[in-house]
């Protein structure tokens, strides 16, 4: 699947979706279904037309604390999530949604023994990956299973190299990031090992036969400093069907005097529709070193179709924020903030919880999406994660489902 909807990050490199919900900012939760906070101001049309905000909306919130870290949307009577409950013996929790209600349902046989909530993939329009998530062996655990649309199953496993992650064009044509060397591809029947031309951080499948990966070199022009010091630069490349070919991406560099111990790369690359492909990253340093240091650099390209160029800055609170979602229309990025077509930076409104959930009216409240998904066929939108109330002597996280309103 090419389209940024869906991306969600693992690990401690991934980056969460945040809304702070504070008590004086958003009013209070004084009913049974909590009080409506009102848009922040500055909030907007993605139009441009004024009449219209962008507001999550809880659609679900579940009777346990813990939080949702997974979610995958095969239709709106079909949506699937993982939940991790705090304080119970449950741990790992697989959820479903039949348009009716949600059920837990029992994780799957064919999915290997899990310390952590399993990893959720969604490889196809009605395929689905559970993979196992262990503190002794990694990611991948031993057995993985796939959803077909009616059963659980078996699926085959790239071996003990390890997986950060997973992107698709199908569920014959994955491609799994493994070491920092080595991209795994599912055609359907088995696993082939491809290296990697310097380590990677990110893939991304634009179509058959047409990945991207991104990362960092430590050789080539521009890499040293001083003439001793490594300075790692971004680095890309392509995949055409036979090999990984590096592509010529552009250096980044401080101006004089360096910072100590600088370095760039490039971290997150996505697909976008219409065949875009975007990269981003930074050009940083080891901070607190000396008195007076510079900002870390922000890097954004694009793929022109020949080479790659910078993007155009965008305003306000989008300009250091990377899509999660898009739409017809502009795009979602990280922190709830919506960049349309035309330009403008928009903040997606949100609500606080109900006092029914135990939630005080005096509680500071921040909503955490792990990911968000279109419903196949709508331009409906629900987004998966928790809120975290910060309360005296009862905090808590209630994991939530949320889902995009559109209104005047």
């Amino acid at each position: 699947m090419r389209t940024v909807a869906g991306l969600r990050r693992r690990g401690t490199a991934g980056v969460a979706v945040l809304v702070m919900l504070t008590a004086a900012a958003c009013g209070t939760g004084g009913g049974p279904s909590g009080s409506r906070a009102t848009a922040p101001s500055g909030t907007a049309s993605p139009s441009g037309t004024g009449t219209t905000s962008l507001t999550w909306e809880f659609e679900h919130i579940a009777d346990f604390s813990g939080d949702l870290t997974d979610i995958a949307v095969l239709a709106a009577d079909d949506v699937w999530a993982v939940a991790d409950e705090h304080d119970s013996s449950a741990g790992a929790r697989l959820l479903h949604y039949d348009g009716a209600r949600w059920t837990r349902e029992p994780l799957p046989e064919a999915l290997g023994a899990t310390d952590y909530p399993p990893l959720l993939d969604q490889v196809g329009a009605d395929a689905l990956w559970l993979r196992p998530h262990t503190s002794g062996g990694g990611p991948d655990g031993g057995h993985w299973a796939k959803w077909d649309g009616a059963r659980w199953s078996a699926v085959a496993h790239p071996g003990p190299t390890g997986v950060r992650d997973i992107k698709s064009a199908g569920p014959d044509d994955v491609w799994a990031l493994g070491d920092e060397r080595t991209a795994q591809h599912w055609d359907g029947t088995r696993w082939t090992a491809t290296r990697l031309p310097f380590p990677a951080a990110d893939l991304a499948v634009v179509g058959l036969d047409d990945v991207w990966a991104v990362g960092r070199r430590t050789t080539g022009p521009g890499t040293v400093l001083n003439g001793t010091e490594t300075y790692s630069q971004p680095a890309s490349a392509h995949w055409d069907g036979t090999s990984w070919k590096a592509v010529d991406t552009p250096q980044a560099h401080f101006p004089e005097p360096v910072p100590a111990e600088p370095g760039a790369g490039l971290n997150r690359v996505l697909a976008l529709d219409g065949g875009e492909v975007r990269a981003y990253g930074i050009n940083g340093f080891n901070h607190g070193e000396a008195e007076d240091e510079p900002q870390d650099q922000y890097l954004r390209l694009r793929w022109d179709g020949s080479k790659w160029a910078e993007q155009e800055a965008a305003p306000g609170q989008c300009a250091e924020r990377i899509p999660v979602g898009q739409e017809h229309g502009g795009l979602f990025l990280e922190g709830n903030w919506y960049l349309t077509d035309g330009g403008r930076c928009v903040k997606i409104g949100r609500h606080r919880l109900p006092a029914s959930t135990d939630a005080r009216k005096g509680s500071n409240q921040s909503l955490w999406l792990t990911g968000i998904h279109r419903v196949p066929g709508t331009d409906e939108w629900l987004g998966a994660g928790h809120v975290q109330v910060n309360q005296p002597g009862d905090p808590f996280d209630a994991p939530v489902v949320v889902r995009l309103k559109r209104g005047s």
